[in-house]
């Protein structure tokens, strides 16, 4: 218990500190946005820090995995920024996107909290 409440602060912290960083999305580089969910992403703060959210959740909860789980992780992230691209610059499409991408990612870390240390 102790320990969850010790990742969830390390995680919040995490997201702070993100949060904070210069304009730009997390998960590219904005000033090399070509695609339009990219230019919609970086000019958007909400679509930005749910860019930021995504990503730090995904990077943290990769290393966390086993290699099997890791690769259909990365399969699952793959296929979810082609969902992504495919909203082009709908910005309720890419907001409920990356709602439902978040909200998996945090199923990860849940799933792992039940299962406890190995």
């Amino acid at each position: 218990m102790i320990r969850n409440a010790l990742c969830l602060k390390g995680l919040v912290a995490l997201l702070t500190i993100a949060a904070w960083q210069p304009a730009g999305a997390a998960s590219f580089d904005c000033s090399k946005a070509e695609a339009a969910d990219e230019k919609a992403i970086c000019a958007d703060r909400q679509l930005n820090d749910e860019d930021v959210e995504m990503a730090v959740l995904y990077t943290q909860l990769k290393p966390l995995l086993g290699m099997g789980a890791r690769g259909d992780m990365e399969d699952e992230q793959a296929a979810w920024l082609k969902r992504r691209a495919a909203c082009g610059a709908d910005r309720a499409c890419l907001s409920n996107a990356y709602q439902e991408r978040i909200q998996q990612l945090r199923g990860g870390f849940e799933a792992l909290a039940k299962r406890g240390p190995s």
